[in-house]
């Protein structure tokens, strides 16, 4: 039996903790930012309308009625080339309580709304919140990146508290 040499061994437990520790922080950061991303996604499905007026329907609705899922009444326009619509709907959420009057903007080519103004816009933003705190888990023990993962989870906290504050 030939014994092993021993800056060999060392060499070779170097070049294995070496790419332990590359496949941990590409395999987390990838996690980090997939979940970004998944926020960022879902939170421009509404932010796009609430963000990107220019051209864009904008007025006012009356909630008479509430379902479970949706909030309709009449819509009164405040743009130019907006017309008024007896029935719209808007969806039926925290935001959104029978009898109050919100300014509003109108999905292009249908009659839904999504809430507009500093309280529409931090609350379309609230699945990015959500998104900044989950991954600042993953960026504080999976990268071991302490302060980052602070920023994240303060800015996330931040966010839904602005738009629990704002709603």
């Amino acid at each position: 039996m030939i014994p092993a040499m021993p800056a060999l061994t060392a060499s070779a437990r170097r070049t294995s903790t070496a790419a332990l520790r590359f496949g941990r922080i590409a395999s987390m950061g990838a996690i980090a930012l997939v979940i970004l991303v998944a926020g960022v996604w879902a939170s421009w499905g509404s932010a796009q309308y609430v963000m990107l007026t220019k051209g864009r329907e904008q007025g006012r609705v009356e909630v008479t009625r509430c379902s479970e899922d949706a909030c309709t009444g009449p819509y009164t326009p405040l743009s130019h080339g907006s017309r008024a619509r007896a029935r719209a709907v808007i969806e039926n959420t925290v935001a959104v309580r029978k009898g109050r009057t919100y300014s509003v903007v109108v999905k292009p080519g249908t009659d839904d709304l999504v809430r507009s103004g500093p309280a529409g816009v931090l609350y379309s933003w609230v699945p990015m919140g959500g998104a900044l705190l989950l991954a600042s888990v993953v960026v504080a023990g999976g990268l071991r990146r302490a302060r980052l993962a602070w920023v994240m989870a303060v800015s996330g906290i931040a966010l839904l508290t602005a738009a629990f504050a704002a709603v």
